[in-house]
């Protein structure tokens, strides 16, 4: 089949020309990320182009460094790595193989549903920082292995993902032993966006925003102390507490909570 392209304000989509219906929706659903985005950051990127891949394979090809993150995540979280973001560029799957990743559990299709705009986030978030990629050059590089957590846990949470990633966390939390705090580079994907959230929750979305955008000179440890304003002791234990209550919860919008 042909491949087509297809335009909205802010983006273009190439794509299978059997998926123009889907990519008049992700590209509708970008555009209002956007607006959002834009409010929260002072800008978000525009002329951006979204390739819908309809193999995983060609995916792959096109981001690989995408295969190399698959292997370094907690199986869990595997399939929603479903895409990987340049600095114009967001490739993902077509929404029609996202649809059919998904398992059968409740969420774990709109998580995956949400993967462009969680890419865009994480893209929209990276271009506002003098430390995250992209450009994708050695030290950002660097700080992405190093921070995955905070970059991965931006996206999932400004692209709407975090409120479907319960079943997922649950299973993480039955199968794959104690997390770190804050997640390391096997966690990142799956729990990065709920040490966010609980941020949110607590300080507000823009205290969250600033402080996946702006790093903390002595590190990432003493940022989550001054963001949330306690030990990191605390911080650990109210975040566990979370973990628990997110992998038993239906989705729901998100709350302010007390620290």
């Amino acid at each position: 089949m042909a491949w087509v392209e297809s335009r909205s304000d802010a983006f273009r989509a190439r794509h299978n020309d059997r998926d123009s219906e889907d990519a008049a929706r992700v590209l509708d659903g970008l555009e209002a990320l956007r607006d959002r985005l834009g409010g929260l950051l002072g800008a978000a990127p525009s002329d951006i182009t979204v390739i819908l891949h309809d193999t995983a394979v060609g995916l792959s090809v096109a981001m690989p460094f995408l295969p190399v993150m698959w292997l370094a995540t907690a199986p869990a979280a595997r399939r929603y790595l479903a895409g990987w973001y340049a600095s114009r560029e967001l490739h993902v799957l077509a929404p029609r193989l996202l649809r059919a990743r998904a398992s059968s559990v409740p969420g774990s299709r709109e998580m995956l549903a949400r993967t462009p705009n969680a890419l865009y986030a994480r893209l929209a978030v990276g271009t506002a920082s003098p430390a995250l990629p992209p450009p994708y050059r050695p030290r950002r590089i660097n700080a992405l292995l190093r921070r995955a957590w905070l970059s991965e846990g931006a996206g999932q949470f400004l692209g709407g993902q975090t409120p479907y990633a319960q079943p997922a966390i649950a299973r993480r939390l039955r199968e794959g032993g104690r997390p770190a705090f804050p997640p390391g580079l096997r966690d990142a994907t799956l729990l990065g966006g709920t040490v966010v959230d609980l941020l949110a929750r607590a300080k507000g979305v823009q205290t969250a925003v600033g402080f996946a955008v702006h790093p903390h000179p002595q590190g990432p440890t003493v940022a989550l102390r001054d963001a949330f304003g306690h030990s990191l002791g605390e911080i650990e234990s109210v975040w566990r507490t979370h973990l628990a209550r997110l992998s038993e919860e239906r989705p729901r919008d998100v709350e302010r909570v007390d620290m």
